[in-house]
């Protein structure tokens, strides 16, 4: 076969659960919730007021985007050697390796933009936006001192926006986005972390720490030395948002990174993903949703196609089914981080724009209900999701229409029940209702889209 095909045996995420994608479309490696009685709330002032801010934002993009995005295969995992990747490109594992570090040859993004990238999560209703530096594959989306394994050092190096990036920050934050910065904590492409002299068995470093003391510790450096370019010259970062949760923060020295890094970004926000402990400010359920409404900050980061990357032939969610997933999400307390791979070339797929735009002409309508809210004790009943102005007593209701489902005559729910007004907020018009115990019913008006509906009402 021409592409790289990558299946999970088994996917199980954790009891506190719901998915929101259907099994074909599991990724390499689902990082998991950690538990929220594990949570360590931040001391330091600047960072719970920018972490009080980013949750008002609700809406981002994580943008993944490097050598996978060439061929068009998921993002990194081919190169690694687990027993659950299938790869039938290269007789063997060494060789379709060396054809994965090719690509460096061939990334040559002529037609990158970033200020149009910028523009259509604007318009789409994004508010903070997470961009990937170097995955674990190594490959940095930077120019940095420390290796020559990045787009700086191939065929777009010489063109001035080489420095992907400081192009990419600088654009977004010209939109008034917050910025945030991914880094794999793993690099596989480095020989202190994969050593040649062993071979590659698995995702971890392949040699023991207690043999090749100097090896580790030549990783650590390489690693502080790239974090500290990234949170020093790439202007002010919101988030650092740090992958590969089977190495820790600790494990690098993620506490004295903090505390330098946060001298020139005050109140940078650190997501040491899945690590336990006072680094992880927010939690990151990938591709899935708790089951139930959670008092700390998390985000579900989930793809709008079944890849995290560019892939050829890419099935995209519906407009209609990420309204329905954001809301359920808002809801629940969490912010939704909406996965985008960019071409190789630096261009976005004009189905990926389209679909955008539909959620963004929605938020524009009905954002009341989901920017800035937060939890309300019955959040839920069916298609119903609730959520609360920080007033206190303004409630919302969005009914999060179903792919093919046409807008209903009547919608119902339970408790939250409506005194004065209850508003249709894509129109500002007052739609007629009835009460009875416990039950509130709502008649729709004629010749609405077949969109999820958002409300308004007081409920005291």
């Amino acid at each position: 076969m021409k592409h790289f095909k990558l299946m999970m045996l088994g996917l199980a995420l954790s009891a506190g659960f719901t998915t929101q994608i259907q099994a074909q479309e599991a990724q390499s490696f689902v990082h998991q919730q950690s538990n929220t009685e594990d949570y360590v709330w931040p001391t330091d002032p600047q960072v719970l007021t920018k972490l009080k801010h980013w949750q008002d934002q609700k809406f981002g993009v994580l943008m993944h985007w490097g050598l996978y995005s060439v061929p068009g295969v998921v993002e990194s995992w081919s190169i690694c050697s687990e027993d659950w990747i299938v790869r039938e490109r290269k007789p063997t594992y060494e060789e379709d390796k060396a054809w994965y570090w090719s690509q460096k040859d061939s990334l040559n993004p002529v037609n990158f933009d970033p200020s149009k990238w910028a523009d259509v999560m604007k318009k789409a209703g994004m508010k903070y936006m997470i961009f990937t530096t170097k995955h674990h594959d190594g490959f940095c989306m930077f120019d940095t001192k420390y290796t020559d394994f990045s787009i700086a050092h191939g065929p777009f190096g010489k063109d001035p926006r080489h420095n992907i990036a400081k192009e990419v920050f600088d654009a977004y934050r010209n939109k008034g986005f917050m910025i945030g910065c991914y880094f794999s904590k793993p690099d596989w492409h480095s020989k202190w972390f994969w050593n040649p002299y062993y071979a590659t068995p698995n995702r971890r470093i392949n040699y023991k720490k207690k043999q090749h003391p100097d090896w580790w510790q030549n990783y650590r450096k390489f690693t502080q030395n790239q974090l500290n370019e990234l949170t020093t010259d790439y202007g002010n970062i919101d988030i650092l948002w740090l992958d590969g949760g089977w190495i820790t923060g600790d494990e690098i020295g993620l506490d004295t990174i903090l505390v330098d890094a946060r001298k020139r970004n005050p109140g940078m926000i650190s997501v040491d993903r899945t690590i336990r402990g006072k680094n992880e400010n927010y939690q990151t359920p990938e591709q899935g949703i708790p089951a139930k409404q959670l008092d700390i900050p998390w985000e579900s980061c989930i793809t709008l196609s079944h890849a995290w990357g560019w892939t050829p032939n890419a099935k995209f969610k519906s407009p209609n089914k990420v309204i329905g997933i954001l809301s359920e999400i808002v809801a629940k307390g969490g912010c939704l981080a909406l996965g985008v791979g960019p071409k190789a070339d630096g261009t976005l797929q004009p189905e990926v724009v389209k679909n955008l735009l539909q959620i963004g002409n929605w938020l524009n309508k009905n954002g009341q209900a989901i920017y800035s809210t937060v939890n309300t004790a019955h959040y839920n009943d069916g298609k119903v999701w609730f959520t609360a102005d920080k007033n206190g007593k303004t409630l919302y209701a969005i009914y999060a229409l179903e792919d093919g489902e046409k807008t209903p005559k009547t919608i119902t729910w339970t408790e939250n029940k409506p005194k004065g007004k209850l508003v249709l907020l894509q129109n500002g018009k007052s739609v007629k209702y009835t009460v009875k115990g416990n039950q509130v019913t709502v008649t729709l008006p004629s010749g609405l889209k077949n969109e999820p509906l958002a409300f308004k009402f007081n409920s005291k």
